[in-house]
């Protein structure tokens, strides 16, 4: 028998096809995720005008740009020609999650890992949990509400981190020199150091890690140091700040203009994926 030394006839296939492939029609649906290719521009879908033929891409911080609808697009790393989508029926199922990732449909809750996240604050825990919930059910992560930074050596001599149990702590405006990273410094030194990861941002209070003018501010309001930094954002606004149930009232409040990574700072957003990936790695 005689082989092919030249092997198969390079003009019996499509040879001037392209390495993605050729682009393909796709609707501009409303929260999918795409790439501009002659700019690099990646970001979410936010908006299709019918009568301008365009949409409006908004990247991870929160900046949108206005493009033209047809071809120049890739979805899932292939290429297509984004079309309006079709008129009436049901809604598109939602391809992100809060924060971003790619959602999967009909996705169980995995079994709970044994390492965990702790989230100093009951507001940051909330808010971690708006925001990237979805990715930690399917991760199988649990958030650990804690009370103060004071409370962590107590809480990781119960909890006994290991390679198998690892933990990792966002901590409220952890920033050098102050009491919060002498404590994380003496713990990362510990032999428990290297099953932990510490982080912490840089707001003097997880309210602020929401963009302003998600809430209609230029930017949040300058409390004096003598002022308990919510009363006096609260005070300074023009909102209830009697009790703790008013507290209680303003962050339901803030909370509610959240929807998605695009509504928080870039520098919340970089901590608590450094943490999802450390426990989960």
């Amino acid at each position: 028998m005689s082989s092919d030394r030249y092997g198969t006839d390079v003009l019996a296939t499509d040879w001037r096809a392209p390495k993605r492939g050729r682009a393909t029609e796709a609707p501009a649906e409303l929260g999918a995720v795409v790439e501009e290719v002659t700019t690099d521009w990646c970001g979410e879908i936010v908006a299709v005008d019918r009568d301008l033929h365009t949409l409006t891409l908004e990247d991870r911080r929160g900046k949108r740009r206005t493009f033209p609808l047809g071809p120049g697009f890739l979805l899932e790393g292939r290429p297509v020609i984004l079309v309006a989508p079709p008129r009436g029926g049901a809604p598109a199922a939602p391809t992100r999650t809060a924060s971003g990732s790619i959602a999967v449909a009909g996705a169980k809750a995995r079994v709970a890992r044994a390492s965990r996240i702790f989230v100093e604050g009951r507001h940051d825990a909330e808010l971690v949990e708006k925001v990237w919930g979805d990715d930690l059910r399917i991760e199988g992560v649990v958030v650990e509400y804690l009370g103060g930074v004071d409370d962590l050596a107590d809480h990781l001599r119960d909890f006994k981190p290991g390679p198998e149990r690892k933990v990792g702590v966002l901590v409220d405006h952890l920033v050098r020199g102050s009491k919060e990273s002498r404590i994380a410094d003496a713990i990362a030194k510990s032999p428990a150091g290297r099953d932990v990861l510490i982080v912490g941002h840089p707001f003097i209070d997880i309210w602020a890690a929401v963009k302003p003018e998600r809430l209609g501010l230029q930017k949040w309001p300058d409390v004096p140091r003598s002022i308990e930094w919510k009363k006096g954002v609260c005070q300074q606004l023009g909102w209830p700040h009697r009790d703790q149930a008013d507290i209680a009232r303003a962050w339901k409040h803030i909370l509610g203009k959240v929807s998605s990574y695009n509504d928080l700072d870039p520098a919340l957003l970089g901590r608590v994926e450094e943490l999802i990936d450390f426990v989960t790695a």
